[in-house]
């Protein structure tokens, strides 16, 4: 089906510095909307999605935007995004029915792709391996993680085999904080956090078609906590962060580093300030981390943590694939460029 674009797709909103707040350059985007979805393709083009069915697109590093809203779609939180170019992006929405949808023209049009009608199905996060092969997850159906792959940049989706789906402990799920509970690696390599009443990481070598479980020591026994985001930076090194969205200054067992690919896990000397939604890794040894309270950042892979910003409901942080750009989005349509 076919979905057309809200005439406000037209307008192109230039953005105006109004906070000289370090190290962020804030931009107003004249959208209310609650962004927990961005891909930062390179470090010109990025696409951002978010509550009340907006999009987002820029081509110029974020020095000026254009949003639409998703005729028909209103209503949709949009969680998980994946962007290969200006073109080509992929978009799923927190809720049921669950859905995922494609352009290959900037958004101009918008093709329902995969719909699942379960009573519980709800995506979490979309990830892809290159411009072909990708992976897209969502809360347990019974006790078997959701999971979808495809090998079309994401034009279709089949459902990978329910004996080959990781096996969910009861109260087990995954969080759509910031769609950063998957990622895909080199070599066919995936991994993927869950929380709730269990919390742990999933591991695939073999592009998602069979999974391994790592027990991590994060909070958990309650909805609301559990891993919220992962990402490693090498075989053998990464961060896993979280804690209770509900008690967003506890910093209780909420962030842990590894230096044995997730088999042993290490609580830093200096932890970040509290939840933590979204882990990106930026380069060399440096991590930055953002949550409900502000954004942290790691120069030696987790060990200590130090403030970076104290802006608050800023839910994801994610770095240019190719490039240095690095963006972070949150409630009331905030969009933030990080300087340097």
């Amino acid at each position: 089906m076919k979905l057309l674009l809200n005439p406000i797709y037209l307008l192109l909103f230039s953005f105006h510095l109004f906070s000289q707040s370090q190290p962020l350059d804030f931009y107003d985007s004249g959208v209310n909307s609650s962004f927990r979805a961005l891909s930062v393709v390179d470090d010109s083009i990025a696409w951002l999605a978010g509550s009340d069915g907006w999009i987002g697109l820029t081509t110029n590093g974020g020095n000026s935007w254009a949003f639409y809203r998703v005729k028909g779609r209103e209503s949709q939180d949009f969680r998980s995004l994946y962007a290969f170019d200006d073109k080509k992006a992929v978009i799923a929405n927190a809720g049921t029915p669950a859905e995922i949808w494609f352009t290959g023209n900037g958004g101009k049009d918008w093709n329902i792709v995969f719909t699942d009608n379960a009573k519980d199905a709800f995506f979490d996060g979309i990830d892809f391996w290159d411009n072909q092969k990708g992976l897209a997850y969502g809360d347990p159906a019974g006790d078997k993680l959701s999971l979808l792959f495809t090998d079309n940049g994401g034009e279709t989706w089949s459902p990978i085999p329910e004996e080959n789906r990781p096996s969910m402990s009861s109260g087990e799920a995954s969080f759509a904080a910031s769609g950063t509970g998957i990622r895909t690696y080199k070599n066919g390599q995936a991994m993927i956090s869950t929380g709730g009443m269990e919390s742990g990481l999933w591991k695939s070598l073999d592009f998602g078609h069979h999974w391994q479980r790592f027990n991590a020591p994060i909070v958990k026994g309650k909805n609301s906590a559990g891993i919220f985001s992962h990402h490693f930076n090498s075989e053998h090194t990464g961060i896993i962060v979280g804690g209770d969205y509900l008690e967003s200054d506890e910093k209780t067992d909420h962030v842990f580093y590894t230096m044995d690919g997730g088999k042993t896990w290490i609580m830093p000397e200096q932890q970040t300030r509290g939840y933590r939604e979204c882990v990106e890794f930026i380069r060399d040894s440096t991590f930055m981390a953002t949550g409900t309270n502000g954004i942290d950042i790691t120069t030696d892979n987790g060990k200590n943590w130090t403030p970076l910003s104290d802006e608050k409901n800023l839910h994801v942080l994610r770095k240019a694939r190719n490039g240095s750009l690095i963006l972070v989005a949150g409630s009331h349509g905030r969009i933030a460029r990080i300087k340097n």
